[in-house]
């Protein structure tokens, strides 16, 4: 076949075939900058790193009684998520203050100790009492009953979360 349609037929294939292969190559190029996104993803920590959740709630402590200005503050600690974290510092609107455990000894005696951390297993609660887990602070001056104080509890691998615990009275219950 020659002449003018063979001509007309061969521009046509060529122009097909073009568009053939551009209506190929966008899904293809889609596909890589999606894996190249993933890759990065992945590569950053993205991928597959564990859930955690913490909520903290239900805080409170005592207004120290005396001359005494050191109190313990309580929360409610809970680890939602599937991996296990640890409280490891708290902080509040009045400085630094520390975790401590409260415990009875063979003789019956009320004892202390300052603790580095505490954990707190994933789908699992913490809940401070005056019988265990604490944070010992020292109470600021002007401190009135139903007060706000702001806290900062920093877990090792949630970060930082902030709660508010409320000033009890001397004598009452903390729970």
């Amino acid at each position: 076949m020659t002449g003018p349609k063979n001509g007309l037929w061969r521009r046509l294939s060529r122009r097909r075939l073009t568009d053939t292969a551009l209506a190929a190559l966008a899904p293809v190029v889609a596909c890589g900058v999606a894996l190249g996104g993933l890759t990065t993803w992945t590569g950053a920590g993205g991928a597959g790193s564990p859930t955690v959740r913490i909520n903290v709630s239900y805080g409170r402590f005592f207004l120290p009684f005396g001359e005494t200005t050191e109190t313990s503050a309580y929360f409610d600690i809970t680890n939602t998520g599937d991996t296990d974290d640890r409280l490891v510092a708290v902080a509040y609107s009045g400085g630094e203050a520390g975790l401590s455990r409260h415990f009875m000894t063979p003789s019956g005696a009320a004892s202390k100790e300052s603790l580095e951390s505490v954990d707190v297993s994933a789908g699992d609660s913490l809940s401070m009492s005056p019988h265990g887990v604490d944070v010992i602070l020292t109470a600021r001056p002007g401190w009135r009953p139903g007060d706000l104080v702001r806290f900062t509890l920093r877990f090792e691998r949630r970060g930082s979360v902030d709660a508010l615990a409320v000033v009890t009275p001397p004598g009452a219950s903390p729970a």
